[in-house]
């Protein structure tokens, strides 16, 4: 069976592909029948799967963070992809390769391994330094740190999102240190790189990612900072003031108390370190919004729930000219006057304007949390 990729699906495809599963709904539709909805991924991207008939019988047959393979049909519901499921079966673990369904980094492991080496080398304050060793020498927490997500949906959430995430702010960190006179370097970096520590004890990402109890309990800021202190700890003649320092910049940087930050910063180097996560962690999530649109021939992406609002998309309008009435209508601003001409392909209308929420609910979005063939396997699991 060939694997057929969520993000190569089309309207009306009769396909067989193995997914896995990321959630399990059962409802009850309005005729009073049972109806299943299901939430499919793969490396490329999720789609919504739904089952109507026999939803009983298939829904024993497996459970979340399972391998499945279907036969369905694609259809757009409402603006939606969605696949109709006729048929599943139950695939065991050892007949699928997970890095098919669980979305990679674009960098190589190594390369940011080699980075992170760099970094570490470049550290010059001893206590840090010894600091450093205790979190990356240990094989143990760098087997997860290197494969970690940085989120389940804000930004980086893909294997390796976590390493490459934090590399990125380290680098920030050293194009803003000649900028200002007077920053502690490396109390920086290490802010750079411990500050989302944490996630791997607070995620799960083995299947789906998920939240562990710890993770829903703690959080990985506390989190976090306890996996410091125990370090430093162990460190002799750590300097108090240090330490508190460093675990004053994990506990803020998040920046605001309504994005889930115990502490607001209130130093320098935890204000730096507070606005360069969130710069990197938006711009990610930005770049993976409008990736998902590259075959949408609009200059706009579709709504961003989170950022709430729409992104102008400038690399897909190269060589055309600029199109004041598409531009107007993706704007939303629809004044009810005919368009003279054919314009290209429409970039999606403004939606109509909506209650606006409590203020703490429209900031929690923008808080840094931030097959080909499956070779040698036998899949036609329909035909057994």
């Amino acid at each position: 069976m060939n694997k057929v990729y969520v993000s190569s699906i089309k309207d009306r495809d009769q396909l067989e592909s193995v997914f896995l599963v990321k959630d399990k709904i059962m409802a009850m539709a309005k005729n009073g029948k049972p109806y299943m909805t299901l939430k499919l991924m793969d490396k490329t991207g999720e789609i919504e799967g739904r089952v109507w008939d026999n939803v009983d019988e298939l829904s024993a047959i497996f459970e979340r963070d399972d391998f499945i393979a279907i036969r369905c049909k694609a259809s757009v519901y409402l603006g939606k992809m969605q696949l109709v499921i006729s048929e599943l079966v139950r695939v065991p673990d050892e007949r699928v390769q997970l890095a098919d369904f669980l979305p990679e980094s674009d960098r190589s492991v190594a390369e940011m391994e080699q980075e992170l080496a760099a970094l570490l080398a470049s550290f010059t304050d001893p206590h840090l330094k010894a600091l450093m060793d205790a979190f990356f020498g240990d094989a143990e927490l760098m087997a997860l740190y290197r494969i970690a997500p940085a989120a389940k949906g804000m930004h980086h959430v893909y294997l390796g999102g976590l390493l490459e995430h934090s590399l990125a702010v380290a680098r920030l960190v050293d194009v803003i240190i000649p900028l200002y006179g007077g920053l502690n370097r490396d109390l920086l970096v290490a802010g750079a790189l411990l500050h989302d520590v944490g996630k791997v004890r607070e995620m799960t990402y083995q299947r789906s990612f998920d939240y562990t109890d710890e993770g829903k309990l703690l959080g990985h800021i506390t989190i976090g900072v306890e996996m410091v202190q125990e370090r430093i700890a162990a460190i002799p003649g750590f300097p108090a003031e240090l330490g508190m320092l460093l675990k004053h910049m994990l506990l803020s940087h998040h920046g605001q108390y309504e994005y889930g930050s115990p502490k607001r910063p209130k130093t320098v180097e935890a204000t730096i370190l507070n606005y360069l996560d969130d710069l990197d962690s938006k711009i990610n999530g930005i770049r993976t919004h409008l990736r998902k649109e590259t075959e949408s021939q609009s200059r706009w992406s579709s709504y961003h729930r989170l950022y709430d609002r729409y992104f102008f998309k400038e690399n897909c309008c190269s060589g055309e000219e600029y199109d004041e009435a598409a531009e107007a209508q993706a704007e939303g601003a629809t004044l009810g006057l005919p368009v003279q001409q054919p314009a290209p392909p429409e970039p999606p209308a403004a939606p109509a304007p909506q209650p606006r929420q409590e203020e703490s609910q429209k900031k929690k979005g923008f808080h840094n949390n931030p097959f080909e063939q499956l070779q040698g396997k036998n899949l036609d699991l329909f035909n057994q």
